[in-house]
Formats: C-alpha cells, sequence, structure tokens
C-alpha cells in the first residue's frame, strides 16, 4: 500500500492580496516563496512542512457549504475566540449561532467562520496528533 502525507491546500480567490492578509492577521501565517511557477499564486506556511496556496481567479464562482471545511486546532481556543472578537469576524456554532462555539460529544470545542471569499474555516482545540 501506498502512504501519503499532507502537503498543501490550494484555494481559488477572487483577490490574492485580500485573502492574504486574511490568512495572515487571522492565523500569522507566514508567506513563503512559491517555487513551483513565475505566477502571481502566493504561498503560506500553515506550520510543520504544510501549505495553503491561493490562486488568483477574480472571474470564478466560488460556491461553499460548512460540511467542506478547512480545519485548524490551537491550544489557545479562548484566545482565538477572543482575537476574532477583536477583528469583528463573527464565528458560529456548527447550528448558524452567531458568535458561539459549540463542544463536540468527544469534548472538542470548534467554531466556524468564512475567509472574503465565503470559504469555511474550522477552528478547534483538539490536542495535536503525534
Amino acid at each position: 500500500m501506498h502512504t501519503f502525507a499532507f502537503n498543501h491546500l490550494a484555494l481559488a480567490v477572487k483577490d490574492v492580496s485580500e485573502s492574504m492578509t486574511f490568512y495572515q492577521q487571522i492565523f500569522d501565517f507566514k508567506e513563503i516563496e512559491n517555487t513551483a511557477s513565475k505566477s502571481k499564486t502566493r504561498w503560506l506556511s500553515i506550520g510543520e512542512g504544510k501549505e495553503l496556496h491561493i490562486i488568483p481567479r477574480p472571474k470564478a464562482s466560488i460556491k461553499t457549504v460548512k460540511s467542506v471545511h478547512i480545519a485548524f486546532s490551537t491550544n489557545e481556543f479562548n484566545a482565538f475566540q477572543s482575537h476574532l472578537k477583536s477583528l469583528n469576524i463573527c464565528y458560529f456554532d456548527w447550528s448558524g449561532t452567531p458568535n458561539t462555539f459549540n463542544v463536540r460529544d468527544d469534548g472538542i470545542k470548534q467554531l466556524y467562520f468564512q475567509d472574503p471569499n465565503s470559504y469555511w474555516i474550522e477552528v478547534n482545540d483538539a490536542p495535536g496528533k503525534k
């Protein structure tokens, strides 16, 4: 059987600069060199050798649903929730109640919000897997 490791996630966006600013402001992701091409696609490091690629598609029709989302874990969930509030970013629990979070059956806290292109993002306090 083959083995695989997660490498990157690519998002098609209307405005690359707006999306870069959003992800850097919300998550403090650092921009890294796009070594694949000389295109206007920009890359962010999301840690542990993983990347987020922001690809310009200004005319693309982007359709999203909350069940298709990217999730990040933090051991500073309450501080991150305060960070979102300080930036006036509205977040939701799974059922859609504004500015609250939910607790899964396994005890993990999670909240959801959207980026400038309406992609859904989950942040939770799940412990890291080793």
